[in-house]
């Protein structure tokens, strides 16, 4: 697989996504369900704590990744959902550094919402992966 930025402005890279990327050679395509702050077994967890919830939501998004044989090194577009957009930046350090391990920068769209399914759920996200 081959993966070209595209990013007519350097700020977003600044910030850590591309705007766009082009991925060409690849054989598979995975679409993620977005992924919580949930439990294996189902459950909400670390209600109020949009760090620990962001951890756990990416900790959700690598295994799904896992599964299908890929890993943050595979993600091309990620979709943000929080309910508090400010507090989400406040702790987007938790999502740059992991994506900035994995040496990947994938474009990103962030939207605040009224709520997600989960009341006590703070943060969702959303991933493409190509492999």
């Amino acid at each position: 697989m081959e993966r070209t930025a595209i990013n007519p402005w350097a700020w977003s890279t600044e910030l850590g996504y591309n705007q766009g990327e082009i991925v060409s050679g690849h054989t598979r395509t995975l679409y993620c369900a977005g992924q919580t702050a949930m439990s294996g077994d189902g459950k909400p967890q670390h209600a109020g704590d949009m760090a620990a919830q962001l951890a756990l939501s990416l900790d959700n998004l690598e295994a799904v990744l896992g599964e299908a044989g890929m890993s943050l090194t595979s993600l091309v577009r990620l979709n943000v959902y929080t309910t508090d957009v400010d507090l989400l930046f406040q702790h987007y350090g938790v999502l740059a550094s992991r994506l900035g391990a994995a040496g990947v920068a994938p474009s990103t769209t962030m939207l605040g919402v009224t709520r997600l399914a989960i009341p006590d759920l703070m943060v969702e996200l959303e991933g493409t992966a190509v492999a």
